[in-house]
């Protein structure tokens, strides 16, 4: 059965949150809820007693794709607060704490980077993220950074990013970041607004953050970029039209554009049900403020580099964030961290206590290690391209040529304002950049179909969800 009778066969409301609806104004009425919050396809558990010799298994092999372009994760498990929005908090900061972690993420280094899959070929992007990796005294930044450049087989054009807090911007943490090699800085600025700032449990004032920005630009050292996030709570138009006219006007290297997600049991959406916070935006607000931000940026210059980030110059890459999109070898260090690499994925242990044991036993920390889908080589195009605004079926025919059927799907949503055909690819529209990560699962999924004769999982959970 080809893509138009599996669509037929649905009932009305799972056709419509699968493939969408033609609707005389596709940025808002394409779908009508955002489907999943990343997009992808799942694997399979490797059973825990065969975790560690996989694992060594994969890491005995040389890289062998060409070019090999790989990545590593750094996880810092700390904050000083906990964000209303954020569904990745860990830990508290605490120094006796964060020594002891820092001690075993830099064994955990040494022990796994002498690995031929690590050491055979250059390494191209680094990233620190948590957490909050700013939140490290600078003699921890220091010891870890310094490991980092000492351990990994860093290209001469590697990107290192640190991501953070504005609160952490100080000449003492700042002068080691740029002594030991960090080039790119991430910062979670989410709005400028002091008051919807302060709601969600971000810290300094509008002005705090402006200050602050402004000292890490004048340090000419780095690449500087941020977070804004759209939908918060009391963040009208007004306020958001501020927020993107005042990160132009800072200056600074680029953004990303998010939209808000209100976690199901999270503490904002508790705040919200509580009545201690306004409402989020709604999906039709949020296309608003997502329209005005894009339109915005690209009336002032800017380069798109994803469908969500920018760009103002030449020296900001987003490096990292587009090759974790394409599937690269991505190799996870520390308590909370993620990553892929031979066609393996894990997230590494989240309790400090057992990560800390298993580092010390000579362990890889797994909290699971899973065998990625067989279809993990179309997933890393699709998500890859997707992730650029574009879609090639030309090459997916190319990989399988049951693949042909996907030209049901194109032709679908070209006629729904989701994407145009300019030639070579299919080229998304405004209204599918908002609505890319709907696309991107459906894609998957229709591959899925095509290739198995079955809908994934996934599919048939969200499908029935609907």
């Amino acid at each position: 059965m080809g893509l138009e009778q599996f669509y037929l066969s649905l009932p009305e409301a799972k056709r419509h949150l699968l493939f969408g609806v033609k609707s005389e104004d596709p940025l808002r009425g394409a779908f009508t809820k955002k489907r999943t919050v990343h997009a992808g396809l799942k694997g399979s558990m490797v059973p825990p007693p065969l975790a560690q010799k996989e694992w060594k298994q994969c890491m005995a092999v040389p890289v062998e794709t060409d070019p090999p372009i790989r990545m590593a994760y750094f996880h810092i498990p700390f904050c000083k607060t906990k964000c209303l929005y954020c569904g990745f908090f860990q830990n508290g900061t605490d120094q006796e704490v964060e020594d002891r972690y820092v001690d075993h993420l830099i064994l955990e280094l040494s022990r796994a980077a002498g690995a031929p899959r690590i050491q055979s070929a250059p390494i191209h992007a680094v990233f620190i993220g948590g957490g909050t990796p700013t939140s490290l005294s600078p003699e921890n930044a220091r010891r870890l950074l310094h490991a980092i450049r000492t351990y990994l087989p860093l290209a001469n054009d590697y990107e290192l990013t640190l991501e953070g807090r504005i609160h952490d911007l100080v000449p003492e943490k700042m002068d080691v970041w740029m002594e030991e090699g960090v080039n790119r800085m991430s910062l979670g600025v989410q709005s400028f607004n002091t008051k919807v700032r302060r709601q969600v449990g971000r810290i300094d004032t509008e002005e705090a953050v402006l200050e602050r920005l402004a000292a890490l630009k004048a340090c000419n050292q780095c690449s500087v970029v941020i977070d804004l996030m759209f939908g918060l709570p009391d963040q009208t138009m007004e306020v958001w039209e501020h927020d993107v006219k005042q990160f132009v006007a800072s200056g600074i290297d680029g953004a990303d554009l998010y939209q808000l997600d209100v976690f199901e049991k999270s503490d904002l959406q508790k705040a919200i049900a509580g009545g201690r916070l306004s409402a989020a935006a709604t999906t039709a607000e949020q296309t608003a403020m997502f329209s005005f931000g894009r339109d915005y940026l690209e009336r002032c210059g800017y380069k798109r580099l994803s469908h969500c980030h920018w760009a103002r110059n030449n020296r900001e890459r987003s490096l990292y964030n587009t090759l974790a999109r394409a599937g690269a070898d991505l190799f996870p260090f520390g308590c909370g961290a993620g990553g892929h690499a031979g066609g393996l994925s894990t997230m590494l242990h989240r309790s400090l206590p057992v990560y800390e044991k298993m580092v010390e036993a000579g362990q890889k920390p797994f909290m699971f290690l899973s065998r990625q889908s067989p279809l993990a080589s179309f997933e890393a195009v699709v998500q890859g391209d997707m992730n650029q605004c574009r879609f090639d079926l030309t090459a997916l025919k190319g990989m399988d040529a049951r693949l042909a059927g996907l030209q049901w799907l194109a032709d679908l949503w070209e006629d729904c304002g989701l994407w145009h055909w300019n030639g070579i690819h299919y080229r998304l529209t405004e209204a599918g950049e908002f609505w890319v990560v709907n696309m991107t699962q459906t894609i998957l999924e229709c591959i899925s179909y095509l290739l198995s004769g079955e809908t994934s999982a996934k599919e048939e959970r969200v499908a029935a969800q609907g």
